[in-house]
């Protein structure tokens, strides 16, 4: 297999891969999960009746009480934080399942507010919950229905459903809940990070060039998501996570919705930024290489890794709608032309950053198509409950100026990189 088909070949899994997670239509789907516990159905039921004597059984809940002039509205109250700080709080729509028989007991409910979602966001959502008595005990059974685009939020809330499963059993036998799961552990992500760089390897050639040129492609993104993560901590998010998904790449995540649009751009904008900080870095080393001071066979691979490194953040800083460069552009300029006269403007240069390199005018056109394409099969924004602080004039300007530093810095990588390698 050729370079051209690899590439083609990775092309299309890829883009396969986000369509399927991020935008099929799937419609309205039922998520069902049944398992049975060794304790009496009372028990089982103060815990799952958002009103119940022990409602607030989960790790993350703080209390679950009925609104005074409402009783089939109940007000949760999570430890997660909402943008200001402050617990995350949602109203319950509550109502009793008449169609169950014997000494069972259920209910249903609906989201009716979020304090940081819109209220949009669940409109489609429902829920049922259903406690049965067994010989072994009681057996809970737990439906979730709404609407989806994409697998991936479908496969999210199943492994969610089976968290509090595993944790509501911890509950019964302990009496206290614990957080569930290794997923998000640092050990798991350095194995998906690992799996990542070997699903790489066949489509960059089974080499020991192509492992590194696959290592060199992971290592760019775990230093692109650890930016966004810095940012994250800058600006007070207490936990900050980093998902890696084969193939695709990495998601950095905050400890609690954004607060500002200065917040939104800064945050988008650290990742290359960040990255930024590696090149007078590996450019120095080059130079070290060349005057002996470092191994000689030490500067291709330096040179190698500035190239992905720049070609991988300045293609992410593209005025595509989900990319990092998008996000950036739409929090500085807020009208419709403006907008589209800026990102004229960084097309422009980085097109121009092609057509330095050699690239064919053909080529620059197919590519600015199928990241257009990638930007557009990406998942849609989620509305946030509250409108996000203005950006003032002087953090325009910063932003607008960070923005420039990282496409000069990036493009800049790929020129010095390519005139050497070739």
């Amino acid at each position: 297999m050729t370079a051209l088909q690899s590439a083609t070949l990775l092309l299309f899994i890829n883009i396969g891969l986000l369509w399927l997670l991020m935008r099929i239509p799937l419609g309205s789907r039922t998520i069902s999960l049944t398992r049975t516990f060794r304790c009496s159905p009372g028990v089982l039921w103060s815990a799952m009746n958002p009103v119940g004597a022990a409602a607030a059984w989960h790790h993350t809940v703080i209390s679950s009480r009925p609104l005074a002039n409402r009783e089939d509205v109940v007000e949760q109250t999570y430890k997660h934080l909402d943008k200001n700080g402050a617990p995350l709080r949602r109203l319950l729509a509550t109502e009793p399942v008449a169609a169950v028989v014997g000494d069972a007991h259920a209910f249903q409910s609906r989201i009716i507010d979020d304090s940081t979602l819109d209220p949009t966001f669940w409109k489609d959502f429902r829920e049922r919950r259903i406690v049965r008595p067994t010989p072994d005990g009681a057996s809970l059974e737990i439906t979730q229905t709404d609407r989806y685009r994409g697998l991936a939020f479908l496969i999210f809330r199943y492994f969610v459903l089976r968290r509090e499963m595993r944790a509501l059993d911890g509950w019964v036998r302990t009496g206290e809940s614990h957080p569930q799961g290794y997923f998000e552990h640092p050990l798991v992500q350095i194995g998906l990070a690992v799996l990542s760089t070997l699903l790489l390897w066949p489509f960059l050639g089974l080499t020991i060039q192509g492992l590194m040129i696959s290592t060199f492609l992971t290592l760019v993104v775990a230093f692109h998501e650890l930016g966004h993560m810095a940012a994250y901590r800058m600006f007070g998010h207490a936990s900050v996570r980093m998902i890696f998904v084969p193939l695709l790449g990495g998601i950095a995540i905050g400890g609690r919705p954004y607060r500002s649009l200065f917040e939104v751009a800064t945050c988008a904008l650290m990742g290359a930024g960040m990255s930024a900080f590696l090149v007078p870095i590996l450019g120095v080393a080059h130079q070290l290489a060349d005057h002996g001071v470092l191994p000689s066979s030490s500067a291709p691979p330096i040179l190698i890794f500035m190239l992905i490194l720049g070609a991988f953040n300045l293609l992410n800083l593209l005025p595509m709608h989900r990319f990092d460069g998008g996000q950036v552009l739409r929090q500085i300029f807020r009208t419709r032309i403006s907008q589209i006269a800026a990102s004229f403007v960084v097309t422009s240069c980085i097109l121009g950053i092609g057509f330095e390199i050699g690239l064919p005018a053909n080529v620059l056109t197919a590519g600015l198509l199928v990241f257009t394409l990638v930007s557009l099969i990406s998942a849609g924004s989620v509305k946030p409950r509250q409108q996000l602080e203005e950006m003032k004039d002087g953090e325009r300007m910063l932003v607008a100026f960070g923005l420039y530093a990282a496409v000069a810095m990036h493009g800049y990588a790929i020129i010095f990189a390519t005139e050497k390698l070739f």
